[in-house]
């Protein structure tokens, strides 16, 4: 799964990065909504006054990414608290949770599956999931770090210290 191709690419590698995982997948006309929910966010994102370069896009059907290139004018505290404020609204708008850092999510079969963190070492014991299975690293911070750290495999992630091996 090559990242860069669903980003902009326009935007400078230190780009600010926003990750918001909703606990159920949207339906076509949801994501096509949101899709420009968030297009028309992005265009109109302020910092003092000043234009933000922002970017927003539904990943997977499942994942919000939203993004803003510092470059000529940095994100403040109150177009932070904007852009909260757009996906606490979709959050309300489709009845999903956005805000679960319990709620793993991991690329498998073409799709995002949600995992709470207590189930984790059941489904890798059930084979559900492997340490080559890709996780959705929502901690990153960056468009380059979006790009190389955010899908990568469960033994690469700061999950491989949480797994428990059974012998």
């Amino acid at each position: 799964m090559n990242v860069k191709e669903l980003l902009p690419q326009d935007f400078s590698p230190s780009s600010r990065v926003w990750i918001y995982q909703s606990n159920r997948p949207f339906g076509e006309r949801e994501t096509l909504e949101i899709d420009e929910q968030l297009h028309q966010f992005a265009s109109q994102w302020l910092s003092h006054g000043d234009p933000v370069k922002g970017w927003g896009k539904l990943l997977f059907n499942q994942v919000i990414v939203l993004m803003a290139d510092e470059s000529n004018a940095g994100v403040s505290g109150c177009s932070t608290d904007s852009s909260v404020r757009i996906i606490k609204s979709i959050e309300r708008q489709y009845q999903v949770t956005l805000f679960d850092r319990l709620l793993l999510g991991f690329y498998v079969k073409d799709k995002v599956q949600l995992l709470p963190m207590a189930q984790l070492n059941y489904a890798i014991d059930k084979g559900y999931i492997d340490e080559n299975t890709l996780y959705l690293n929502n901690t990153v911070l960056t468009k380059q770090e979006l790009e190389t750290k955010w899908l990568v495999p469960i033994k690469d992630s700061w999950l491989a210290s949480k797994i428990v091996v059974n012998k």
